[in-house]
């Protein structure tokens, strides 16, 4: 295997990773992002690492991608003019939603408007009921009719959700074939196609964020793609990392981008989950902060967790219920407005906010000297002595410390009364604060304990603020991996290729596990297991594809369901689940169930009977090699000098190390800062700290002799 190129794209810097074969050979680069012009930091930092490394492009054997781009396009509705066509008499079930309200008490709760407003959603006669009786079969003369229509109103792109398509999808299909003929211009989603899963609600949002940044994916990445080839000489495949952790190709992506809209978080969370299943310990919770904002993921038994769908656009302090759902997996993380670039500013009532807006990558923080005035987070790390101004990314980009205590001086220090460095002060502790609290509320939802766990600190600015979250959350340990401030782009490379599927029930019901009929489920598993094995073939051997089986299971009358691995019998073959699926596997089934449900809500309800309502096929390909060496010392000495810096009760003389000089098997102790180009570790309290043979800083908190 030849030399595997990783490329994340965030806020604030674009990070470049390329592993040799072995995945032992590591090289980075980072660069500011270009917003304009996303595509443009990649291809220029791809090129200039090759180039650096001495690697020829023909040697490259694939690069993996990642882009916040579509997350954006949804954010700032900045997509396509988009229409809903749906079945006649359901034309505002995308505005009434789920009729819930997600805080009860606020008389201005706000929630994200369709994509597609009521003035560009559309009925048609046609009706297929539960059991697949067409009751009225679809006007294709006024389907027609309307197609042209949209062609006229200049819309650009079009969601076709009709009831009962998930189970019962031909009259989508035929609207499909006429909007293909009538108008082939306009991109169209079938919502049967991109989630097949009852809930008309949730699958015509997922339908409309699909189509409403289409276009932009298809141009984006074959833009990227013809770059690449052109400008660098890379003729190798580009995969594009999902939300659910695994790779996907251009054709795919571009089809589906909705599937990418949490593709960077994705990789970061993999990224840890790699480090806990090579290196351990299985249970982990990852904090990754960047330049825009701050993640957090649960790692159990060294996989992240993982969800069915999430929410895009929450409205209300990223509050469930607040945003657009969106009916895809996804690796379950929490994500808040807390980075190296968050503005610093006091609201209405005076009273000290971080976040969520950032100074992104232009005009950037004040000690950027790059046009911005505004305090930021990175500006307090400047003056809390954090940061050294003369090697920020390793040196290339100096930072003017003036301009960053100024920022804080004139901005928040005269009006708290605390002077620049006080005001540094309280800006961190309140990024922390606020980070420590979303991941508290991110393991409570899942039923785990936070102060349990080891923190896996990464980002550019994870590992500088990870200490003093942990001390929050009175976490055991802290983790710092060599090249932190890319682990993003090098989680990209530990991703496999896979595909997803959904298998709805016959009728789109739940049902009762004693009912099920099992050769039915059997058949249609193993039917998507073959049509994903066919998908991979082109890159993955068939005898070297794997498939796992989800069960989407709930107690009887219950709304909503828990996804529950499938305990598959030893025997079982690795690529295919279906022959398990038998009345044998019904009480290990509900047992599993029980205890997922157990672990969530802490009891069960023993009288209540067990129902399935959908299975998920995942298969997929080997995991990549990767075991980065650490750095080696070359006899450099690793104490690099003293720096004043904040530890939390006042400023002290803090010793500097170079993390390319620690070696595996050496010791320090806290206070201490260690600094690599990427970022910086900074362990500011009393710590036992030991490098790991991976090159993994690990700190441990002792308890402090002054406060005891």
């Amino acid at each position: 295997m030849g030399f595997r190129i990783g490329a994340d794209i965030g806020g604030t810097f674009t990070d470049i990773v390329v592993v040799d074969g072995t995945g032992q050979r590591l090289a980075v680069e980072k660069r500011p992002t270009t917003p304009d012009s996303p595509d443009e930091a990649v291809v220029a930092g791809i090129a200039a690492l090759l180039g650096r490394e001495g690697i020829a492009p023909g040697a490259v054997a694939h690069v993996v991608h990642g882009t916040t781009l579509f997350t954006n396009a949804l954010i700032e509705r900045k997509g396509a003019v988009t229409a809903l066509i749906t079945t006649e008499g359901f034309r505002d079930a995308v505005e009434i939603g789920r009729e819930h309200r997600y805080d009860m008490y606020d008389l201005a709760m706000e929630r994200p408007a369709p994509l597609a407003p009521r003035r560009r959603r559309y009925e048609i006669a046609e009706r297929v009921l539960a059991d697949g009786t067409v009751r009225t079969a679809l006007d294709e003369g006024a389907a027609r009719a309307l197609a042209r229509q949209l062609v006229a109103e200049g819309v650009e792109a079009v969601a076709v959700c009709f009831l009962h398509s998930y189970a019962w999808p031909a009259h989508e299909i035929a609207m499909g074939a006429i909007l293909a003929a009538e108008a082939p211009e306009i991109a169209v989603t079938l919502s049967h196609a991109v989630a097949p899963e009852i809930r008309e609600y949730d699958r015509a949002s997922t339908a409309l964020a699909n189509v409403y940044v289409q276009r932009i994916a298809e141009r984006y990445l074959g833009r990227l793609a013809a770059r690449l080839r052109a400008e660098v000489g890379i003729d190798a495949p580009l995969y594009v990392m999902q939300s659910n952790g695994a790779l996907a190709d251009v054709a795919l992506a571009s089809r589906f981008p909705v599937r990418l809209v949490e593709s960077g978080p994705a990789a970061g969370a993999l990224a840890a989950a790699h480090h806990a299943a090579t290196r351990g310990p299985a249970d982990l919770l990852s904090i990754d902060m960047g330049g825009t904002t701050a993640k957090a993921a649960v790692i159990r038994e060294a996989q992240p967790l993982t969800a069915p769908d999430f929410e895009v656009d929450r409205r209300y302090r990223f509050k469930k219920g607040s945003g657009l759902p969106v009916k895809t997996p996804v690796i379950e993380l929490i994500e808040i407005g807390t980075g190296g670039g968050s503005i610093a500013r006091l609201d209405a009532l005076g009273r000290l906010r971080v976040g969520p807006e950032s100074a992104g990558a232009l005009p950037g923080p004040a000690c950027y000297a790059k046009g911005g005035t505004q305090p930021t987070v990175t500006d307090a790390d400047l003056v809390l002595g954090y940061l050294d101004p003369g090697f920020f990314a390793g040196g290339e980009m100096a930072l003017d410390g003036g301009a960053a205590a100024e920022a804080l001086a004139q901005g928040l220090g005269g009006a708290l009364g605390l002077g620049a460095e006080g005001a540094a002060a309280a800006v961190c502790r309140m990024a922390d604060e606020a980070m420590a609290a979303a991941a508290r509320l991110h393991a409570v939802e899942r039923g785990v304990d936070a102060s349990r766990l080891a923190l896996y600190a990464f980002g550019g600015a994870g590992p500088v603020h990870a200490w003093g979250v942990a001390r929050i959350l009175g976490s055991p340990a802290v983790l710092y991996p060599f090249a932190a401030g890319v682990m993003s782009a090098i989680g990209f490379l530990t991703a496999p290729l896979a595909r997803d599927y959904t298998v709805t029930l016959p009728g789109g019901a739940a049902r009762d596990l004693a009912g099920l009929d099992w050769a039915a489920s059997a058949a249609a598993v193993g039917a998507r297991a073959a049509e994903g094995r066919a998908a991979l073939a082109g890159a993955v051997a068939a005898e070297a594809t794997t498939a796992r089986l989800i069960a989407d299971m709930r107690y009887a009358l219950q709304g909503y369901d828990i996804p529950v691995p499938v305990p598959l019998p030893p025997g079982t073959p690795a690529a295919d689940p279906s022959p398990a699926l038998s009345p044998a596997l019904a009480v290990p089934l509900k047992e599993a169930f029980e205890a997922g449900y157990t672990a969530l809500y802490g009891h069960t309800v023993p009288e209540a009977a067990v129902e399935i309502a959908a299975w998920r096929v995942i298969v997929e390909g080997p995991h990549p090699a990767l075991s980065p060496a650490p750095p080696s010392g070359g006899g450099a000495a690793a104490l690099k000098g003293h720096r004043r810096a904040w530890t939390g009760a006042g400023f002290e003389a803090v010793p500097v190390y170079d993390r390319y000089a620690l070696v595996p098997g050496s010791t320090l102790a806290g206070p201490a800062i260690v600094e690599e180009r990427e970022s910086t570790a900074v362990i500011a309290g009393p710590a036992e700290i030991e490098v790991d043979p991976a090159g993994t800083l690990i700190a441990r908190p002792v308890p402090d002799a002054a406060s005891s």
